[in-house]
Formats: C-alpha cells, sequence, structure tokens
C-alpha cells in the first residue's frame, strides 16, 4: 500500500509529553494520532484503533488492534499489554485504560514504522552515567508459566514450596509473579 509507505516517510511524532519522574520526554498515544490525523486524511486512508481483553494462565493483557485500509487493501497490525488490577493508586477502570493506552500506542508504533527508543544523540553525554544494578528479565512466557505453577498449588503450604522451591529467583522477582502469588495466598487462607 503506496499511501501507507508515503504517511510513514512523512509522519513527524514529537516526544511532547515529560516524565518529571524519570526526566525524559516521551510520547503517548494522542500524540501520534494527533499527527496521524491529516496525513491519513491527505492519503484517504481509514484507521481503526480496537481492543479485546485477553488472559493466559492467569495474566489478564489488552490486545489492542491497528487496521488501515485504503478501500481495497488492509493492514492488521496487534500489540499487547499486560493489565495489573493491583497497581498501586488506580482503580480497576484505570488499569484497564493504561493498558488499552500502551497496546494501542505500540500498534501504532509497528504500523507507522515509529521508534520508541531513546536518541543517543538526545542524551548528555558529558558525565559518564553511574552504573546501574542489573534487574533480572523474565520474559512473559516465563511468567506466565510461573504462574502456572502456583495456580497448582491447593493449600497455602503448597505455595509456600512452590514460591522457595520450584520457582527461580528472577521469577520471584516479576511482579506479576507476586501479585499473583498475594492474590492466591488470600485465597487459601
Amino acid at each position: 500500500m503506496k499511501n501507507l509507505i508515503k504517511v510513514q516517510e512523512a509522519l513527524k511524532a514529537p516526544k511532547s509529553q515529560f516524565n518529571s519522574f524519570g526526566k525524559y520526554k516521551y510520547r503517548n498515544q494522542e500524540d501520534i494520532l494527533e499527527a496521524l490525523k491529516p496525513l491519513l486524511a491527505e492519503h484517504e486512508l481509514l484507521l481503526t484503533l480496537t481492543d479485546e481483553i485477553k488472559e493466559l494462565c492467569g495474566v489478564m493483557f489488552t490486545e489492542a488492534t491497528a487496521t488501515i485500509t485504503d478501500g481495497k487493501t488492509t493492514i492488521v497490525v496487534k500489540a499487547q499489554a499486560g493489565i495489573n488490577i493491583n497497581k498501586k493508586g488506580m482503580d480497576i477502570a484505570q488499569t484497564f485504560g493504561s493498558s488499552s493506552s500502551y497496546a494501542r500506542k505500540y500498534a501504532l508504533n509497528a504500523m507507522f514504522l515509529i521508534d520508541d527508543t531513546k536518541d543517543a544523540d538526545s542524551e548528555d553525554n558529558t558525565a559518564p552515567a553511574p552504573p546501574q544494578q542489573q534487574q533480572p528479565q523474565v520474559s512473559t512466557e516465563q511468567a506466565i508459566e510461573a504462574v502456572a505453577k502456583l495456580n497448582n498449588a491447593e493449600t497455602v503450604e503448597e505455595l509456600g514450596t512452590v514460591w522457595k522451591e520450584v520457582l527461580t529467583r528472577e521469577e520471584r522477582l516479576h511482579k506479576d509473579v507476586i501479585a499473583e502469588k498475594n492474590k492466591l495466598k488470600s485465597k487459601l487462607k
């Protein structure tokens, strides 16, 4: 679809938001859509965004679908974002909305070839950054498997055994695995 290529080439979606805690600029879904709307109209393209809530091994997530068409050809891109219903300071509607926004943003990034990594040119390279402690890395697949192991426990004691003896240290540090353990612990009591 040639018109999509033209939009990808012309799209400028600046990082107009600022995170004061992390001290970095970022773009959100609204920034991308604001930059896209005139280009989509100019090139006679229709973009739709939809969400579907899914669950895999006890882990809920939003799957966003970005669909673009010129009336003849249709291209579909999907992206997922987890939902943490126990997120501190957020009610359940906010956690679902946040997940939807993230998933849609990443679907748009994929559709329109938006690189969301931090640009090396935008960093202040005058002073070396202090070494950061390496965070344990657990893939979504590993977290889902860990949650499945936890869900096999039938008593609080079994849950404790799985937690201490079956799961790896990295799996025990994953926030979604911790949330699932806490939910199961209160359910099994």
